[in-house]
C-alpha cells in the first residue's frame, strides 16, 4: 500500500507542475481578444482585480486537476509494482 501512495504522490507532484507549465498558455490564448475590425487595434477595457482572481483561480484549478489525473495515472503502476513485490516467493528460514 505504501508503494502505491508513492507512485500516486509522485504522479500528483508531476501532473501539478506538467499543468503549472501548461494552463498560462492556454489561458492566454483564451482570453485574448479578437480582430473584429480588420487594420484596427483591438481595444479592450477590463476590472484588474477580476482578472487577476479569474486567472489565479484557473490556474489553481489546473494544477489541481494535474494532479488528480497524475496521481491517477501513476496509481497503476504502483499497483503492478506492488503486487509483483508481493508476489515473490520469500526465502526460506534456515
Amino acid at each position: 500500500m505504501k508503494t502505491v501512495l508513492v507512485f500516486m504522490m509522485m504522479g500528483a507532484i508531476v501532473g501539478a507542475v506538467a499543468a503549472s507549465f501548461i494552463v498560462p498558455p492556454i489561458l492566454g490564448w483564451y482570453n485574448e481578444p479578437g480582430a473584429i475590425s480588420p487594420g484596427k487595434q483591438v481595444e479592450t477595457l477590463c476590472n484588474l482585480p477580476e482578472l487577476i482572481r479569474y486567472t489565479a483561480s484557473r490556474i489553481m484549478r489546473g494544477q489541481l486537476i494535474g494532479a488528480g489525473v497524475g496521481a491517477l495515472l501513476f496509481l497503476f503502476p504502483g499497483l503492478s509494482l506492488a503486487r509483483r513485490r508481493s508476489a515473490t516467493p520469500a526465502s526460506p528460514a534456515a
